[in-house]
């Protein structure tokens, strides 16, 4: 199909989701840069080599996991026009969203508790890299929450049905992305020595 044809509507709809697929592309390519530094600077000598990632992360990866399902659930039931269900749903995703970055927070503790800072005297290059891909992607995971509440503020005002479904895809897609990514870092950070 030419992406000249089709109804105005239909325009402003690849338009859209091509907009959002530039911004995970560009988010892609910093992730790749950071990740990609980090193997770079792990020939350092100062490079620790036998850090473990606190159980926390891998508490939240579970969360996030979970929260693409919840989010699947939501379009499944919005597409059955079941609107409780949806509703209940669209809310799971979102408070597990902030269960996911409480997790994360306490991983951050738990690193500091280990005597870690972000910077300064007791900082290192690896715990450095640690705090910045994850804060990073925390304020991502920060973003996707806001598009989860302009979701149940349009659901709350009927503006979604099976057949108009743009702004729950958009976010949804923009959501999982940003667990996929999680997904990838926490593996990443976990082997990556």
């Amino acid at each position: 199909m030419d992406l000249t044809e089709g109804t105005i509507q239909e325009k402003k709809i690849r338009a859209k989701k091509m907009m959002l697929w530039f911004g995970i592309i560009s988010l892609i390519m910093s992730f790749a840069g950071w990740t990609s530094a980090f193997v770079v600077s792990s020939s350092r000598e100062d490079w620790l080599k036998d850090f473990v990632l606190p159980d926390a992360f891998l508490i939240s990866t579970l969360i996030i996991i979970i929260s693409s399902i919840t989010f699947i659930l939501a379009k499944k039931a919005i597409q059955k026009n079941n609107r409780s269900q949806t509703t209940l749903f669209l809310f799971l995703t979102f408070f597990l969203g902030l269960f996911f970055i409480a997790n994360q927070l306490k991983g951050f503790q738990q690193i500091l508790d280990l005597g870690y800072n972000f910077t300064g005297p007791t900082s290192n290059v690896t715990m450095s890299y640690i705090y910045l891909i994850a804060v990073v992607h925390i304020i991502h995971i920060v973003v996707a929450l806001i598009s989860v509440l302009v979701v149940i503020y349009n659901h709350f005002k009927q503006r979604y049905s099976a057949n108009n479904l743009l702004g729950l895809d958009l976010s949804a897609t923009f959501w999982h992305f940003v667990d996929i990514l999680w997904i990838y870092l926490f593996l990443f950070l976990y082997f990556v020595r």
